[in-house]
């Protein structure tokens, strides 16, 4: 320790300080993966249901909400209990875990890097014509590896912070503007299902929130110098607070699309293109400026889960590396070389298939791939949080255990439908 550092500053820094006291200032992680989990085809996904269903599926975003909370803390609390990491974990459940994995996160990245880069360029070529969409993606891509290589944890965060922020207000903002009376609102929390609606009821509880990256939440936990069980009751805090943004945020954009789109009977494209034409709608309706804003909060909303995904996957491949090399780290560190090599594949790799120009292609693509991981979460996460691989106190309850059930047969039939979404291509 050095001569100007004190006890408390070097015990804080060791990741092994008490937490009682510090309150909400140490809130964090779960902002990121609120962040991270909430992109542009979230937006998309509850602007449709809100456009065909109007409030009839409220009910469903906010049960969502409630599936990711728990596995998000699963996994955190898998992270907490055991000074491990997940990957750890799903390796002690057998080797083929760890191959299952490796595959996924690598194909996953490659098509993940693609459509997220165009979805962020879309508000940003609308905002700045002076480029193409390829042009704004590809500096969207290079944005956040230079961000992500060069900065560390503690100022990730903060930025991350910031965006939120922005979208949040906006989002928020938005839905205030065009909001009816809360007796509508509520009619949305009778658990109807509209005739049609099964798939977009299913699509809502399993996809809004992120999917990979709701695993990704215990690296940023243990990043922050959250590190047992002590943290525990902060880290449940720290999750509430992500998802009960996520879920305000989803419920704004249902409320915009009910009203805007619902009410005038306006189609939206089911890709990230669509919400270009809802931009086009707040400007007839409200002027320049609030569809100005309306791109702004699209952009900063794409842009803070590029961000989100570039660090937290490259921390979780850097972890699978060295576990599969015979070296497990508690967390792989930031900066190391499969960590940067992961945020390379992110990054440069993809912009290949830019070229392709086809955006819903990705998205169909991307999604029938990102759901065989979550029935894959949901199983393990259950396997492992009622096993002695974890102490009794940090062990699942019955709602715990009825939720993860529930959650793995849901995001099963969600496999299966995405696939056939893909076959159908």
């Amino acid at each position: 320790m050095s001569e100007t550092e004190t006890a408390e500053q070097a015990e804080e820094n060791a990741g092994t300080k008490s937490p009682a006291g510090k309150g909400w200032r140490q809130l964090g992680p779960g902002i990121v993966v609120a962040a991270t989990g909430v992109g542009a085809g979230d937006l998309v996904a509850t602007l449709i249901a809100g456009s065909r269903f109007g409030y009839a599926l409220l009910w469903a975003a906010i049960l969502g909400c409630a599936v990711k909370i728990a596995l998000s803390e699963g996994s955190a609390r898998y992270h907490l209990a055991t000074g491990s990491t997940i990957l750890a974990g799903w390796r002690s459940l057998g080797r083929w875990t760890g191959w299952y994995f490796g595959i996924y996160v690598i194909l996953w990245g490659f098509l993940y890097g693609a459509t997220a880069m165009s979805a962020t360029a879309l508000p940003l070529t609308a905002l700045f014509p002076i480029l193409p969409l390829q042009g704004w993606a590809v500096i969207t891509g290079l944005t956040g590896f230079l961000f992500v290589w060069f900065n560390s944890y503690e100022r990730f965060e903060q930025v991350i912070k910031v965006m939120v922020g922005v979208m949040f207000v906006i989002m928020i903002g938005l839905a205030i503007l065009v909001a009816p009376s809360l007796p509508d609102i509520l009619t949305g929390l009778t658990f109807d299902l509209p005739e049609g609606a099964l798939f977009y009821t299913l699509g809502l509880i399993g996809g809004v929130g992120g999917t990979v990256t709701t695993a990704a939440y215990g690296y940023w936990v243990q990043t922050k110098g959250w590190r047992d069980l002590g943290w525990l009751p902060l880290m449940r805090i720290d999750n509430i607070v992500a998802y009960t943004i996520t879920g305000l945020f989803v419920v704004a954009m249902l409320i915009v699309g009910a009203e805007l789109l619902y009410s005038s009977a306006i189609a939206l494209e089911s890709s990230g293109r669509g919400l270009l034409g809802l931009s086009d709608v707040l400007e007839a309706r409200f002027g320049s400026t609030v569809a100005t804003l309306f791109l702004v909060g699209f952009a900063a909303t794409a842009l803070s889960s590029v961000f989100g995904v570039w660090h937290g996957m490259s921390l979780f491949f850097a972890d699978w590396y060295y576990q599969m090399r015979g070296q497990p780290t508690a967390v792989a560190p930031e900066g190391s070389p499969a960590f940067r090599a992961y945020l390379f594949w992110l990054t440069f790799p993809p912009m290949i298939l830019l070229l392709a120009d086809r955006p819903f292609f990705l998205v169909i693509t991307y999604g029938a791939f990102g759901a065989l991981f979550m029935p894959f979460l949901a199983i393990t996460l259950l396997l492992l949080l009622n096993s002695d691989r974890v102490p009794a106190e940090a062990r699942n309850g019955w709602l715990a255990n009825c939720v993860l059930a529930g959650s793995a047969l849901l995001f099963a039939v969600l496999a299966v439908r995405q696939i056939m979404d893909f076959i159908a291509i």
